[in-house]
């Protein structure tokens, strides 16, 4: 790992709402306070709030691209990471994380949310998707109250 530090994967729609935006970029910030590496998608809304955040307080980020260049990701992105594998680098994300923080989101998000649980991941969810099976609550994913209960839980929560 990065100097032992934790990886925490920050999830969410490529759009979001300024409300979104700002959460986003408050969980940015505190993770990168928390002295975690932020990873992501690398691209807009949820992923390029975040990376604002934590790159405003000196925090690392990676960004895993689904395109061919390089020059798609987010101006705070760091570390750029070029797949060409579209929606399937979604896996990447999750896989190369401790913890997954979903903020918000969409099918994009929803499917990281899965690659999250199918291995283990904790998923910590701050206005985002939720769950049922067979007509009951599943509760896999950690609801979180505000960004800094959801960086606390991540980084409680997230495996070695």
């Amino acid at each position: 790992m990065i100097d032992n530090k934790k990886i925490i994967a920050v999830i969410g729609g490529g759009q979001c709402s300024s409300e979104t935006a700002k959460l986003a970029e408050d969980v940015g910030r505190k993770l990168a306070k928390r002295g975690a590496v932020l990873i992501c998608g690398g691209l807009g809304g949820v992923m390029e709030a975040a990376c604002r955040g934590a790159s405003a307080e000196g925090g690392m980020t990676i960004g895993i691209l689904s395109g061919e260049s390089r020059r798609s990701a987010n101006p705070y992105v760091q570390i750029p990471i070029v797949t060409g594998m579209g929606h399937a680098r979604n896996v990447a994300v999750v896989k190369s994380a401790q913890a997954v923080i979903a903020i918000d989101g969409s099918y994009g998000t929803l499917s990281e949310i899965g690659h999250a649980l199918q291995n283990g991941i904790p998923v910590i969810g701050l206005g985002t998707w939720s769950l049922s099976r067979n007509g009951q609550p599943d509760k896999a994913i950690i609801v979180a109250k505000n960004p800094a209960e959801a960086v606390e839980i991540a980084l409680d929560s997230s495996r070695d």
